[in-house]
């Protein structure tokens, strides 16, 4: 089952991009500059106040240890 977690490897600040491109399937860097063109448009605040949201609301990612 797919959850929506934030990343510990592909991270630049708190790894919810990197989580977010995990669970679509989409490469983390698109995601990261699509989030950087969509900042401007919509005043910056929103997605910023989303992404520090989304920092205490997704679980970090487990380390698998086998």
């Amino acid at each position: 089952m797919k959850r929506l977690i934030r990343s510990k490897n592909d991270r630049k600040l708190a790894g919810v991009l990197g989580g977010l491109g995990k669970y679509l399937g989409v490469d983390s860097n698109l995601l990261r500059v699509i989030f950087v063109i969509l900042l401007f448009p919509t005043g910056i605040m929103p997605l910023i106040v989303t992404y520090f949201v989304l920092t205490f609301l997704l679980p970090n990612e487990e380390s698998e240890i086998h």
